[in-house]
């Protein structure tokens, strides 16, 4: 469901280490560019869980991102079959401004559903995140927790193949975490794919049977979770750099 081929992308840094989209680059200057990830290679089957490994900055949400079509890689191949739903770096892309029922529109009719669907879609979020009379609020006074919430509540109704969750579960409470495992182990069932990051790694192994280490923007280790989450352990307490 996913074949990916020596995937790389490159980032401009102004003299900040802020990134720098391509329109502005030429008008700062003392920029410089670097590779977020280059020649990852790995591919997926219906039914499999991974998870991506690694310190922070190896490039673990920078693949999900490019997973997820929210970036477009420089080299390589890349094939995804199946509707994607992500959670990435907790906020889901919500836009702050914007209600709770604004932001489920919106990110609805990113997810692939039109815009009458994901209309009707609404009341049915706004019971599967829990938020009640905050679905009405500005996503601004909204909490991490609460963000993630509605955020996985649009994504269950586009009804996805592939799921993306990006270290969601550190803002999750304790009843919300097992929600996402239950929809997680249930797709999984069903033939799709979740590809997840995390540094709690006993929930990361309960949805994930392979792992794939990340360093310095690329691939040192893909195998089976424990023995890969091993590798990395070692690695961290000698500290080792690929």
């Amino acid at each position: 469901m996913i074949r990916a081929e020596e995937i790389g992308i490159r980032f401009t840094f102004d003299r900040h280490r802020r990134v720098v989209t391509p329109n502005t680059a030429r008008f700062r200057s003392g920029t410089s560019t670097n590779w977020g990830i280059r020649g990852v290679s790995f591919s997926a089957r219906g039914g499999e869980g991974i998870g991506l490994i690694g310190r922070s900055g190896s490039g673990k949400t920078t693949m999900l991102r490019i997973l997820a079509g929210v970036y477009v890689p420089d080299e390589g191949r890349l094939q995804v079959r199946g509707p994607v739903a992500s959670l990435l770096a907790i906020d889901a892309g919500l836009l702050s401004l914007l209600t709770g029922r604004e932001n489920a529109l919106l990110l609805g009719v990113l997810g692939g559903l039109s815009r009458r669907q994901s209309k009707r879609a609404l009341d049915a979020v706004k019971d599967r995140s829990g938020l009640g009379e905050a679905f009405e609020y500005p996503v601004s006074a909204y909490s991490q927790g609460m963000r993630a919430r509605l955020g996985f509540a649009v994504a269950e109704e586009v009804e996805p193949r592939i799921l993306l969750l990006d270290e969601v579960h550190e803002a999750l409470d304790h009843e919300f975490r097992s929600i996402v495992q239950e929809r997680a182990h249930a797709l999984l069932a069903a033939g799709g794919v979740v590809v997840a990051t995390g540094h709690d790694h006993p929930l990361l192994e309960q949805l994930c049977s392979r792992a794939i280490y990340l360093d310095n923007g690329s691939i040192v280790a893909d195998g089976p979770f424990r023995e890969v989450q091993g590798a990395y352990l070692e690695d961290v307490r000698s500290g080792t750099h690929r």
